[in-house]
């Protein structure tokens, strides 16, 4: 159903959006509608323990519709997007031999992006470059080595700012470890990332509210988390022996709650936090997706319009 002889690219469905948006709504009722299974798009929602603060789906919710790379990752584990997409991509075959559509369904757009364009790892640099490489920006400073990477490779040196350190000194190192410039092997990923992308055919839908109504919306799920017991969850998370500096921890919600725990900020205060750094992180979200230009923007309550256009990829050939 979601293949073809003609067309055998594997079919997914991507529904992202910010935070708060409402997302899960409506991708459970279309979920139902067409068969679809749910993979989590959340870098936080795939961390066992920690479900007020990740607004993870409900177990309702989930009996609704099977749901995967959810509560797999214990806090204390190194999981990064190469781990993301390695797990997904398992998930989206195992989906597929169940002749189900999978739908991607989250806000972080780095997975969504490295899934679909794939990764693609840069020459291995030796230590002794690197460290050459660091000498001389600390030597000659940023001007002058930007000088001499606008020689080798105008190309990168023109998308890179003169105190650009990280940028600067990669595309030194690697014209110094392998000849060819950065830019060179970039061309050569984009290359890679089209090899990678050709086994599927995705359609993109984007969520979004006027900024007032999502920032709203924002401000409630702070009450509700509290209401839910976020507090209590970080907590637990703390009693477990979890530590606070833990990259899962120090995340949106939970850093706040540890803040108010340590007597760093009064209760008021981390809430006013959170419900800011939470609005702050939806604008980041925006920015990312709204640079893709594939992605089709729809309001959450135009699900007539999304269900038309799910019906129309998945029964095109």
């Amino acid at each position: 159903m979601f293949a073809s002889s003609t067309d055998p690219k594997q079919k997914l469905v991507v529904l992202a959006g910010p935070t708060a948006v409402g997302k899960t709504e409506l991708s459970l009722a279309m979920a139902e509608e067409f068969g679809c299974e749910i993979i989590s798009m959340d870098s936080m929602q795939i961390y066992k323990y920690m479900d007020i603060g990740t607004a993870k789906p409900t177990l309702a919710e989930r009996r609704r519709v099977p749901h995967h790379l959810l509560d797999f990752v214990d806090p204390a584990e190194l999981y990064n997007v190469g781990s993301y997409v390695s797990d997904a991509r398992r998930v989206i075959r195992e989906i597929a031999g169940r002749n189900r559509l999978p739908m991607l369904v989250g806000g972080t757009g780095l997975y969504m992006t490295r899934l679909l364009d794939g990764i693609f790892e840069l020459p291995e640099v030796p230590r002794e470059i690197r460290d050459r490489v660091q000498a001389e920006l600390q030597e000659k400073g940023h001007a002058q080595l930007h000088a001499e990477l606008a020689e080798v490779d105008p190309e990168s040196a023109a998308r890179i700012h003169p105190h650009d350190s990280q940028r600067l000194t990669r595309a030194m190192e690697i014209w110094r470890a392998t000849g060819l410039p950065w830019s060179r092997h970039l061309h050569g990923e984009q290359q890679e990332r089209a090899r990678q992308r050709a086994g599927y055919a995705v359609l993109k839908i984007g969520l979004n509210r006027d900024r007032t109504e999502l920032y709203a919306r924002i401000n409630q799920r702070v009450e509700i988390m509290v209401e839910q017991g976020i507090l209590q969850e970080v907590e637990h998370l703390l009693a477990l022996g979890y530590a606070r500096e833990l990259n899962p921890l120090q995340s949106i919600g939970y850093k706040h709650m540890i803040n108010y725990i340590d007597k760093i900020w009064q209760w008021d205060e981390a809430l006013a936090c959170l419900a800011r750094d939470t609005r702050r992180y939806a604008k980041r979200q925006l920015t990312w997706f709204g640079r893709d230009e594939e992605i089709r923007w729809f309001r959450p309550d135009d699900s007539e319009a999304v269900r038309i256009i799910i019906n129309e990829f998945v029964r095109h050939r």
